[in-house]
């Protein structure tokens, strides 16, 4: 895959753990603490070795978009096997997309926002995460589409339903409850509504076992 940081690509567990470690501070410091000072001393390294091992700041942000998309291609990939039930394996796709955002906010910001304000992803590397990441949460609906449907516009209305209530909670947990809200400060309360929101969706488009 073509992106701004491969001509200074480390070796493979080198990589790694800068990525792990970008990740960690921007799981716990958010994206204020994302810097190459910050990655370089959760690391363990100097900052010097993070600008040569991926030629900069950009650099760092681009492989750490990619590993966050490697991510939450795998968290997809994990779900249970398909079954007879079509619609059932697409929640659960649905459910795991969720899991993974809540996981991490910040991380989830960096992948879908422009929470870090001068950073825009670089777009050879863009296209690259979003078909590999997407391509089987789209099969799934393919699956279920009757004739005549397209399944990528089937996944771009459902991923769009999925990324606005999962936003939307992370917005609403961010904050201090109060009483008069749609829904309860829990999680089992989001969950229910996240799952009612996404079957609404797929009975609308018209998906079916």
């Amino acid at each position: 895959m073509a992106t701004r940081h491969l001509s200074t690509q480390p070796a493979e567990q080198h990589r790694r753990r800068f990525l792990d470690a970008a990740l960690a501070v921007l799981t716990d410091r958010g994206v204020a603490g994302l810097t190459v000072r910050g990655v370089a001393e959760r690391a363990g390294a100097s900052t010097i070795t993070v600008y040569t091992r991926f030629g900069g700041r950009v650099g760092l942000l681009d492989a750490l978009y990619e590993r966050a998309f490697d991510l939450l291609r795998d968290e997809l990939r994990a779900v249970p096997p398909e079954s007879d039930d079509g619609v059932a394996d697409l929640l659960e796709v649905a459910l795991a997309y969720r899991r993974f955002a809540l996981a991490s906010p910040a991380r989830y910001a960096l992948m879908f926002e422009r929470s870090v304000h001068d950073y825009d992803p670089d777009p050879a590397l863009r296209s690259g995460v979003v078909s590999t990441t997407f391509v089987e949460f789209v099969a799934k609906i393919d699956r279920i589409s009757p004739p005549g449907v397209v399944a990528r516009d089937c996944g771009y209305l459902l991923w769009t339903s999925m990324h606005g209530l999962v936003s939307v909670e992370l917005t609403i947990r961010s904050q201090t409850h109060i009483d008069d809200w749609f829904l309860d400060p829990t999680d089992e309360a989001h969950e229910r509504m996240y799952r009612h929101g996404v079957l609404a969706m797929i009975t609308g488009l018209g998906l079916r076992h």
